[in-house]
Order: C-alpha cells, then structure tokens, then sequence
C-alpha cells in the first residue's frame, strides 16, 4: 500500500508539528506501509522562532523545510494525483491553518491552497480512506463544504473550532486525546493529537490508532 503523508513545514508554530508527523510515519513505517512524503511548494505565511515564540523577519519555503521531516525523500504535491495514492494522512501544526489553508487568519471563511484543495477532493472523489490529525479537520470542513458535502469529525474538545467545524456544515463529535472518531461513509478518520494532548504519549496513542485504522480500510 501507498499512503501520502502531507506536510506544511517544520515545527507546530508555522509548519507541521513534528512529533505528529513522526509518529505517524513511524506507525506506517511499522505497519510494512510505503509512504510518499509531500508538501506544496511555496512560502510560508511566516517564519516563527521556536525558541523565543517570536516571529522573524525572514522567508522559508514549504517544501523545503518540510524535507527536514522527510530526510530529503519529498515531491512538490503539485506533482501527486489521487490516483497515486491508497491512502493520504495530514498531521496538523499551525502550517494547516496558514500554508495549507488560511484557517488561522479567517476562522470557518478561509480559503484552501489549490493544490491541497485538488489532492483532496481528488481523494473524496475516489473515495479513499484520509487521516486528518489536530487541527486538520477544520480544512477538511471547508473542503468538504465546497463540494456540498460533510462529515463528522473531532478537534477534541477546543469549542471555537468545533463550532466553526459546524459552521462549515459539517459535525464534530468531542473525542478524547487518545481516540479516534471515523466516519465510515467518508471514509476518514480524526484524532485530537495535540490539540489536547499534554504530552507526546498522548497525542501517540490517538495517532497509532488512526494509522491502525486507516490501513485496515485500504486493506
């Protein structure tokens, strides 16, 4: 099996959040799944220091610091379809909501990057199973929406953005840090992850339960 993991950077302020990405490549890793790391290529919407919180006053590329995660072994998404695919999962990370889509400025208004938007709809058209960890779901609303369609999903228990899930039009369920909401109609699969998670063990029991599922729906 062949499962897309798509990144938006390197560190949960601006990009990806690196442990959920590394745990979920793990989890695949363990299950004998050959994954396709990917990110758009284009700029982040800003550089923050992980160290002071800080924003800094320079310029980074998606794609290339997303190959940080990936050790180097990344495509441009723009060069990904569907078709290619078994199976996508997102880890969250604030590059979700400001490089994958501009959730973080524009709440349940936002806008998706095309190619995000393709892939996915790409993945829903053919109906093939997607992870969407932490703050993925909010997207996931929102691409759903554009499409006439919905599904239910959880952000754990953060209710500005379970209401905006709703907003959206589709349904959020509260879910613990350690579990996994499915949709079995959409086939997609949601975990709180950080989004409440206190620790890495925490958001790694929901992750591994996610990828768990996820494959069993390929198989």
């Amino acid at each position: 099996m062949n499962i897309g993991v798509l990144l938006s950077g390197s560190g949960v302020n601006d990009g990806s959040e690196i442990h959920e990405s590394v745990i979920a490549m793990l989890a695949l890793d363990r299950a004998g799944a050959e994954m396709l790391l990917m990110a758009p290529n284009i700029d982040q919407m800003h550089v923050i220091n992980h160290y002071t919180g800080q924003e800094m006053d320079e310029f980074r590329n998606v794609l290339v610091e997303s190959a940080r995660i990936a050790r180097g072994n990344i495509k441009d998404m723009a060069e990904v379809s569907g078709s290619d695919l078994d199976a996508l999962i997102i880890p969250g990370g604030f590059g979700v909501a400001k490089n994958l889509s501009d959730y973080a400025m524009s709440g349940a208004e936002c806008s998706i990057n095309p190619d995000v938007y393709r892939l996915i709809s790409e993945m829903i058209l053919l109906k093939k199973p997607i992870g969407a960890i932490c703050i993925t779901p909010a997207m996931m609303a929102k691409i759903l929406a554009e499409q006439n369609q919905s599904a239910t999903m959880t952000i754990g228990k953060d209710e500005t953005t379970a209401k905006d899930i709703e907003a959206m039009g589709s349904t959020h369920k509260e879910c613990p840090v350690e579990e996994i909401v499915i949709d079995e109609e959409n086939n997609i699969v949601t975990t709180p992850a950080y989004m409440d998670a206190k620790n890495i063990s925490e958001a790694a029991d929901g992750i591994e339960k996610l990828v768990k599922q996820i494959i069993l729906m390929v198989k």
